[in-house]
């Protein structure tokens, strides 16, 4: 069935990102160059930011550049968390889809980008605009949509209108809700696609999904995000 086309988000950049030592640009192109023959419909490949933030991304640029030309149908995807990272991913000529962070926690939103929710918002919506006229793609990945370590209330309500929010003034071509820090549950997963469903109808909802220690299996949350509607998600 046509609605039942999964889109596939291979996600190496958010593994890459954690790790200490430099991997050398040649090491991430030979890996990156083999994912891309297993068909992934979009591989989250770097990230465009400060490199005294996250230095194992300081190549990405270089790093797309080489795998361009062996391009199998992948788009690529990159992470802008600022005006500076979005302008040169749209002024790469490789890259296809622009992910932009934004947090269901206003702790985390302040931590990662000193900048409150609403003024997230104010901003993303120029990106948004800049984003459309490139001929590119906007993806925004909701963090802490399902929980957050700092005592923050989590709320499915809370999250459908900033889900709603993001909708009306950027219309991107996806919603990425992201279990950051491993707090998601199969009831949590269901309520929150129910209640963004309901706000924001015309939304494509992604689910980006981290799983604990306690719970390498998930408990069941992929399962209840395909049985809740969602046809796109990160790996």
């Amino acid at each position: 069935m046509e609605n039942d086309r999964i889109t596939w988000v291979e996600c190496p950049r958010d593994a890459m990102q954690g790790v200490v030592r430099f991997y050398p640009t040649e090491a991430k192109v030979r890996y990156l160059k083999q994912l891309m023959h297993c068909g992934f419909d979009v591989i989250d490949i770097g990230s465009f930011v400060s490199p005294k933030v996250i230095p194992q991304m300081a190549d990405s640029a270089e790093v797309i550049r080489q795998l361009s030309p062996h391009k199998k149908g992948n788009k690529f995807l990159v992470i802008c968390a600022n005006k500076r990272g979005v302008d040169e991913a749209i002024n790469h000529p490789d890259v296809d889809i622009i992910g932009f962070p934004f947090s269901l926690s206003e702790t985390f939103q302040q931590r990662n980008t000193k900048r409150s929710r609403e003024e997230a918002i104010d901003e993303l919506k120029g990106h948004a605009e800049r984003i459309k006229v490139a001929g590119k793609s906007l993806v925004v990945y909701i963090s802490m949509a399902f929980g957050n370590p700092y005592g923050e209330v989590w709320l499915a309500d809370e999250l459908a209108e900033w889900a709603k929010a993001i909708q009306q003034h950027c219309q991107p071509e996806a919603i990425a809700l992201s279990d950051t820090v491993a707090k998601a549950t199969a009831s949590r997963v269901r309520s929150a696609v129910n209640k963004v469903k309901a706000l924001a109808p015309e939304a494509v909802l992604g689910l980006h999904m981290h799983v604990s220690g306690r719970d390498p299996m998930g408990s069941g949350v992929i399962q209840a995000g395909w049985e809740s509607g969602i046809r796109r998600f990160d790996t």
